[in-house]
């Protein structure tokens, strides 16, 4: 199902509710908890997030990692 599809029955959905305020609140409550939960995503990070990070490791000389797993987690540290 394309992103259009998806809007399309998103919208459908909403005005078959519209007239019940009981499933409007509903409805809102679960999409503030999707925003919330995509939000909270701690593995998410900007492209400038990510790029900060990369360079400040670069500024500290002298570290070398066994394997990409050790590099990871010394990233996500800083």
């Amino acid at each position: 199902m394309t992103a259009i599809q998806l809007n399309a029955e998103m919208l459908r959905n909403m005005s078959i509710i519209a007239e019940d305020e009981n499933l409007l609140k509903r409805a809102a409550k679960y999409l503030r908890k999707l925003v919330m939960e995509k939000q909270a995503d701690p593995t998410e990070f900007s492209r400038e997030e990510f790029l900060a990070r990369i360079e400040k490791a670069r500024k500290q000389p002298g570290r070398q990692f066994a394997n990409v797993s050790e590099l990871d987690n010394y990233i996500r540290s800083l």
